[in-house]
């Protein structure tokens, strides 16, 4: 845990200042460390980050813009032609338009960026990922905001989890949809909420269990033009929002008032 803290300092210290975009507002955020892509499933990570906007919420998606085997949020950002943004101005710009912004790593935090970069080298991911999807640049600046933290293996919910007691968070903690910080849209997974450090059993959510007995119609298909158009479709009301992400959007809210 002390090392996981210690790196996150050190993130922080390198990256760039945005607090002034949220305070400029006076709106809480929404963090979405958006770190591994789409893989089988679509990445719906920016409708995620739609559907928070929508309900007046600042949204920040960070994370790469390229990733050799995989679909990036900032790839279906540009196919939607949704603010891809480089400093704490264009921030508040597109929040001030009432829309989610994505920012690269390389722009919100190049050393750590380049250690992510690592992994195309040895063929291994390392602690930068880590690092990555529990990093909130406005944590540390005063700024009210929620994370959503992921993982993909049970073991990083123990060590996560006592990663935000130790260090106060705000945060949502979940098993990430292929590694993304969005609900699963065929099975809500379990949501468990920290506000200072304390987990919530009162703004939790319990998984969906049970055979499912309904899917939603979600795109066969996982490249960022075929994700944009069924978010667009969603957005147009020509399909339904699935219900696993209406749920992750009231449980953040309910969290950032609490």
């Amino acid at each position: 845990v002390s090392e996981l803290e210690g790196f996150v300092r050190a993130a922080s210290e390198h990256s760039i200042p945005l607090a002034e975009a949220a305070t400029a507002l006076q709106r809480p955020v929404v963090v979405l460390p958006s770190y591994n892509g789409a893989r089988k499933l679509p990445n719906l990570t920016p409708l995620l980050a739609w559907a928070l906007a929508q309900r007046g919420i600042a949204v920040l998606v960070h994370g790469p813009a390229l990733d050799q085997t995989r679909v990036t949020s900032s790839q279906i950002f540009e196919a939607l032609n949704w603010p891809i943004v480089g400093d704490a101005v264009g921030l508040q710009a597109a929040w001030q338009q009432g829309q989610p912004a994505f920012m690269e790593t390389a722009t919100l935090c190049r050393p750590l960026a380049k250690l992510l970069d690592v992994r195309w080298i040895v063929g291994l991911r390392n602690p930068g990922h880590t690092i990555a999807k529990i990093l909130d640049p406005f944590a540390q600046a005063g700024v009210p905001s929620i994370r959503v933290v992921n993982h993909t293996h049970p073991e990083y919910a123990h060590s996560l989890t006592s990663y935000l007691e130790h260090t106060r968070a705000r945060a949502l903690l979940m098993r990430g949809t292929e590694g993304e910080p969005v609900a699963d849209a065929r099975r809500q997974p379990k949501f468990d909420v920290f506000v200072d450090g304390q987990k919530r059993a009162d703004l939790s959510r319990a998984p969906q269990d049970g055979v499912l007995t309904t899917l939603p119609q979600l795109p066969s298909a996982i490249d960022a033009h075929t994700t944009a158009d069924y978010i667009l479709q969603v957005i147009q009301g020509q399909a339904l929002m699935p219900e696993a992400i209406n749920t992750q959007v009231d449980c953040l809210i309910q969290a950032l008032s609490a």
